[in-house]
């Protein structure tokens, strides 16, 4: 087996994911100029001319939802990478700036570094080594670069409608050795009318487990009290009372500290009439599987559904609770949908669908599947991990044989999403290596 990856590939995959750091590339839905925002407009064109100069061909979509950047004849072979980028949150509680990479600890640090920016520049450099040392591709490789992840998908909605499929491929955007299926992904409003007592807000986007909640009302002191007992982090401010939790991916929402349900949990007893109150304080809780609102939901190959109440707002104006919800493979989307129904039902609220992505599949004997969890342990010598089911929802559903490829390992320290997000240096590598000895089994003529 070759070793294709130097270090001077790492230091120009650091310095080439340094830039693409730079652009704040956070979702504007108030943006007119462009579909998504004009930061994520800039990071685009960026990564598209890095790509014209390392002498590949390059698209971007007219209207400014996708690009990608290609080389090579025949089937195509698709990398499915993202842009955008999660908020960054609280920026004081970072110890740098989050959209100005800096170095140090042997990692690299800023938004985007694990979640997508990163993974995306380890697999461009991955087969940059492989080509490096002479090989020519027997293939079109072609890097797919999206916009829209973190939110609706609107992005790749418009590729697949305008673009061909790829034979195979796999999305650098999820865990080592590989996703061989993916759950269904869920997203819905529970919507109900509004009220006058106070006011709970909470939660920022649909796919991170809320880590600040804030109550503002006329009862502070028996919602301290109830706090103090339940022994929930929380500090009261001049306008009411922030209740602090713990951000996790809602794929992972078990591992989460949802601060929302803790503040409902608080509030439950003091506004004994509020039902959607009831829902969040009474019936959910600190449950991230649902079992507690609808029963236990699992199957064989990929375990239990996970429920994250990710977002709240109930003041005068309205009563909304956004829930994302990562289904097993085999259920029917219907089925799980009348459950939901019919508990808005019992708490007066309407049942409103916002996303919505089906289960994805890729048999483990597949060409596909077993050539990348081969590359993956040669490079490693990790023989005993076996290929996952994600409650992750990765770019690699929207196409038939895409896969989820890494880049994160076992032993990684998961930042998506989280505050100080960074990768280390040997993470970093470790990934472009993998990347580099698929890529040379999959995509070049020996």
């Amino acid at each position: 087996m070759k070793n294709f990856v130097t270090e001077e590939h790492l230091n120009e995959a650091l310095n080439t994911l340094s830039t693409l750091i730079s652009y704040p590339s956070v979702l504007d839905e108030q943006a007119t100029a462009t579909p998504f925002g004009q930061d994520i407009q800039d990071c685009l064109e960026a990564a598209l001319a890095f790509f014209e100069k390392e002498g590949f061909e390059t698209y971007i979509d007219p209207d400014g939802y996708y690009g990608y950047a290609e080389m090579g004849e025949g089937d195509l072979f698709a990398v499915l990478c993202h842009l955008d980028v999660v908020p960054a949150g609280d920026v004081s509680k970072w110890s740098v700036d989050p959209f100005k990479a800096e170095i140090k600890n042997e990692a690299i640090y800023g938004r985007g570094t694990q979640d997508n920016k990163g993974p995306a520049v380890a697999s461009y450099y991955g087969l940059k080594s492989v080509l490096d040392q002479g090989y020519q591709l027997n293939q079109k490789v072609r890097f797919i670069f999206g916009t829209d992840e973190e939110n609706l998908w609107r992005c790749m909605n418009k590729y697949c409608a305008e673009q061909p499929v790829a034979k195979m491929g796999f999305a650098p955007d999820s865990k080592f050795p590989l996703n061989f299926a993916e759950k269904g992904l869920l997203q819905f409003h529970l919507v109900g009318e509004g009220q006058e007592e106070f006011g709970l807000e909470g939660g920022k986007a649909l796919n991170v487990v809320p880590e600040l909640a804030i109550y503002t009302g006329p009862q502070i002191e028996q919602v301290i009290a109830k706090l103090d007992e339940l022994h929930y982090d929380y500090k009261q401010t001049e306008t009411g009372i922030e209740v602090y939790g713990k951000a996790s991916h809602s794929k992972d929402a078990p591992i989460g500290i949802n601060a929302v349900t803790r503040l409902a949990e608080a509030l439950v007893a003091l506004y004994p009439e509020n039902k959607a109150l009831s829902l969040l304080g009474d019936v959910i809780k600190s449950d991230a599987n649902g079992i507690s609102a609808i029963g236990e939901v699992k199957d064989e190959p990929s375990g239990l559904m996970t429920m994250n109440v990710a977002k709240v707002t109930l003041s005068p104006d309205e009563t909304k609770i956004s829930v994302d919800i990562r289904y097993p493979v085999t259920l029917e989307k219907e089925e799980l949908v009348s459950k939901l129904k019919e508990l808005a039902s019992k708490f007066d609220l309407s049942y409103e669908e916002y996303d919505y992505l089906a289960p994805l599949y890729v048999p483990e004997d597949s060409e596909l599947v077993s050539t990348l969890l081969s590359a993956y342990r040669d490079v490693t010598g990790d023989t005993k991990s076996q290929p996952i089911a994600s409650g992750g929802a990765t770019y690699a559903r929207t196409m038939p044989n895409c896969v989820a490829y890494g880049a994160m390992f076992k032993d990684t320290v998961e930042l998506f999403h989280q505050i100080d997000e960074c990768w280390t240096f040997n993470d970093m590598k470790r990934a472009m290596t993998v990347y580099a000895e698929a890529f040379y089994r999959l995509c070049v003529t020996k």
